[in-house]
């Protein structure tokens, strides 16, 4: 029980610690981001939108008291990341992060879930 615990917690930790960097660069509309959307042809408005999805996703996977929130959080990052990996893929781009990142969130979730059953 207490590995899983700190699994969880590591995962957990490391993906949300992720995104709230990621919604700060989108937040702060940091200039690579801006020019990289640009030329991906993605609009610019698309950015705030993401960047406060990422920030609210990554303080509801920490959160220990919304299940229904966290499991939303879950899989807005996972389709998120899905989309991330199919535009690197598409422009070339290395997408190893991305699917490490997703493979990270889904150590997080398998945990989440075996952590609730023992709660239970």
């Amino acid at each position: 029980m207490k590995k899983d615990k700190i699994i969880y917690w590591l995962s957990t930790g490391l993906i949300s610690t992720a995104m709230l960097m990621s919604s700060i660069m989108y937040l702060t509309k940091n200039p690579e981001l801006m020019n990289n959307f640009k030329q991906l042809g993605y609009p610019s408005f698309f950015i705030p939108i993401l960047g406060t999805a990422k920030l609210l996703g990554a303080i509801a996977l920490v959160n220990p008291w919304f299940s229904k929130l966290k499991e939303w959080a879950y899989a807005g990052f996972t389709f998120t990341f899905i989309g991330a990996i199919w535009t690197h893929v598409a422009t070339g781009t290395p997408f190893i992060p991305v699917i490490v990142l997703l493979v990270i969130l889904g150590v997080s979730y398998f945990f989440n879930l075996k952590l609730s059953k023992n709660l239970e």
